[in-house]
């Protein structure tokens, strides 16, 4: 069975995010932004997998637009930590660009398919 590039990306990015959310709770004592990384940052993947055995090219595309949307969420939480001394420059860096690479290749395949169905 091929792999599917976008999932693969997005489950690299939630082991990274579920990295930090244990780096967070663990050695820097954060509690609250950690828990909402978390979810948003592993939820990117976990709707990109549903979207992948959509029902219908609209199911298809809401799935995307949810996991596009837990997308911008984890970029706000990924600022915010970085903002209030949560986490570096290196790893905002690092994360963020892993972050606005996932929502890029999401927000272009939605494109793309809503294209196609005109």
């Amino acid at each position: 069975m091929e792999e599917n590039p976008l999932i693969t990306k997005a489950l690299n990015f939630s082991v990274r995010i579920v990295n930090l959310y244990k780096c967070l709770r663990e050695e820097r004592h954060e509690t609250v932004m950690s828990k909402q990384v978390l979810r948003s940052g592993t939820s990117i993947g976990a709707n990109a997998s549903e979207a992948i055995a959509a029902e219908s090219n609209d199911d298809f595309v809401h799935k995307l637009t949810i996991s596009l949307k837990e997308g911008n969420e984890t970029k706000y939480w990924i600022l915010l930590l970085h903002r209030t001394g949560y986490i570096t420059d290196d790893e905002f860096s690092s994360l963020l660009a892993d972050c606005q690479d996932l929502r890029k290749i999401i927000g272009s395949i939605i494109s793309s398919t809503k294209r196609k169905k005109i």
